[in-house]
């Protein structure tokens, strides 16, 4: 079968143990299908697909580029990138995996780490010869706010907890009653979470519901000393209101790991020119171990449905679009 991973930015797929899954296949591996020169011809003969997290939109202009298409295998859980009617309506199966929230939990904490003591513009002044030049806060004693309390959400709060924060949980009721058993506080309202915070972050799925859920007179609340930092989905804040809100200066500070429109490589990019907000480039769940869990659970998924078995299917009946 012809199989193509795409939107391999650091080509990481090729050194992966779990590949072994796939080696009686013909697998290939492309950079940004947008600026690699093979993705037109590959994508046009590929049989299946291995998605990347929510990389590769696939829409029907999409499959109109992939006849040949019969399976996409997502790495992790699908999102709003994968137009499922489209799929199903061209035969095309979906599947879809499991991750693991260590390695988002821990950027997470790298960033409010490095953006609290302002370690990056250290590293630069130093690199330029410069000898301290800023001065940084320490995490002891401040309060800590988290929106949602899934995996992620409570990993960062053990962190918090073991930097001796005040950790403060907003969410659904079950999620403010589960962090209260846990011995956490609870905030009943969003005007309070966003006005108490000193650290503020969010970690919520981006479904309809919660898309824009984070509005600019909610980042205005906080104060001109806090940090809002975002490792889950740029769609979760409302269009242009956090641009806004940090030139206004409430917040006084963001970290994100993600963008309305990936990747950026516009160096205009206004997040990039503000020296108050630190930006990596999607890095959550890009790590090591966490590819291996993801993609070893994409490739047996991908083998499953080679061999006439199909696991985790997303929507069963394109297969019945298929035989008709």
């Amino acid at each position: 079968m012809k199989i193509v991973i795409p939107d391999d930015y650091q080509f990481a797929t090729k050194n992966l143990r779990c590949l072994e899954l796939l080696k009686a296949h013909e697998v290939t591996i492309l950079g940004d299908i947008h600026l690699d020169a093979n993705a037109r011809a590959a994508l046009a003969e590929a049989q299946a697909l291995v998605l990347i997290r929510e990389r590769t939109k696939i829409d029907q202009a999409f499959l109109k580029r992939t006849p040949h298409l019969k399976l996409i295998s997502q790495t992790g859980k699908i999102s709003r990138h994968i137009d499922v009617e489209a799929c199903t309506a061209a035969g095309v199966l979906i599947v879809e995996g499991a991750g693991s929230p260590i390695a988002p939990a821990e950027l997470t904490w790298a960033l409010i780490m490095c953006a609290w003591r302002q370690l990056v513009p250290a590293v630069v002044e130093m690199q330029n010869g410069r000898w301290q030049t800023n001065i940084g806060q320490a995490l002891n004693g401040q309060t800590l706010g988290i929106w949602g309390y899934g995996k992620i959400g409570r990993m960062v709060a053990g962190f918090g907890r073991a930097f001796a924060m005040q950790v403060q949980i907003f969410g659904r009721e079950t999620s403010r009653l589960a962090a209260e058993q846990d011995g956490y506080l609870s905030v009943a309202t969003k005007e309070s979470f966003f006005a108490t915070s000193d650290v503020l972050t969010v970690h919520l799925r981006l479904v309809e519901a919660t898309t824009g859920i984070i509005k600019a007179e909610d980042l205005k609340r906080m104060k001109p000393s806090a940090l809002f930092v975002n490792t889950s989905r740029a769609e979760l804040v409302e269009t242009g209101a956090l641009e806004n809100a940090l030139q206004i200066g409430r917040p006084g500070y963001a970290a994100l790991d993600v963008f309305s429109e990936e990747p950026i490589y516009d160096l205009n990019h206004p997040l990039l020119n503000m020296p108050n907000v630190l930006c990596t480039p999607h890095l959550g769940y890009v790590e090591q171990s966490g590819y291996e869990l993801y993609f070893k659970k994409a490739f047996e998924n991908v083998h499953n449905f080679i061999t006439g078995n199909p696991t985790n299917m997303v929507n069963p009946d394109a297969l019945m679009s298929k035989i008709k």
